[in-house]
């Protein structure tokens, strides 16, 4: 099997996925998905597709992220993830699709306009 890469994004973070046969191990930036998601709620976020799939240790997963909060990179990398085990297995899809874990999230945040102090809250106005 020769190495799968995928990229998912989330708000501005940016994650490249390279999936390849080995024994589950899951590096992060050159660092252990321990060390660079120190929170169990984001450990869960990135290997949720693998539990789902049943594939926790039959893929070494190499992940190039970068942009946006902890949050937003947990969960590029998880979409990231998502389409290669897609690619991997086509029947995956029909687990990972109703999870709602192949789907772009394109929320993204509002700019500032001018004359106003945020996206959309307004200078205080005084009548008199």
């Amino acid at each position: 099997m020769e190495v799968i890469h995928k990229i998912g994004r989330r708000k501005t973070a940016v994650a490249r996925v390279y999936v390849s046969e080995g024994k589950g191990n899951v590096t992060i930036n050159s660092k252990d998905i321990k060390d660079y998601f120190p929170t169990a709620t984001l450990q869960y976020k990135v290997n949720q597709p693998l539990t789902l799939t049943d594939n926790e240790g039959n893929f070494d997963v190499k992940v190039n992220v970068y942009g946006g909060g902890s949050t937003g990179q947990a969960e590029a990398v998880r979409l990231a993830l998502s389409r290669a085990l897609c690619e991997l297995n086509e029947e995956n899809r029909s687990i990972l699709k109703p999870e709602g874990l192949l789907t772009r999230d394109p929320r993204m945040v509002e700019r500032k306009k001018f004359g106003q102090k945020k996206a959309r809250k307004k200078f205080q106005f005084s009548k008199r």
